[in-house]
């Protein structure tokens, strides 16, 4: 059987201030529906990777994935080459912001000009 995800910072952070948004992030979203076993949690980190580029969230929730994403064997070629698809379909600038955060991730800072 492969790892089982879990998640707390529903609780952690939510859990007194919105209890039944807490209890569905952590039991529901990463409890059930990250453990289902049709996919492999490499291809759901992928997945989520791509849904947060699409929706423009590049607060600390895609920082998270991102890692997520590295922690469970994607290379820093794979999520070049995710974002780059990606952009075609969701935005270039979208795909811009991403990168400035997975070359963070994957350990590739460098400063960007301010021509891109």
């Amino acid at each position: 059987m492969a790892e089982k995800i879990t998640q707390t910072a529903g609780r952690s952070q939510l859990g007194d201030f919105a209890p039944t948004f807490a209890h569905l992030n952590d039991d529901v979203l990463f409890g059930e529906v990250w453990n289902e076993e049709a996919l492999d949690v490499k291809t759901r980190c992928i997945i989520t990777v791509v849904s947060l580029m699409a929706s423009g969230i590049t607060d600390s929730s895609l920082s998270y994935h991102l890692q997520n994403a590295k922690n469970h064997g994607v290379t820093k070629a794979e999520i070049a080459a995710i974002i780059t698809h990606a952009s075609m379909y969701v935005g270039w600038p979208k795909g811009w912001a991403v990168f400035r955060q997975a070359k963070e991730i994957w350990n590739e800072a460098e400063p960007v000009s301010d021509e891109d």
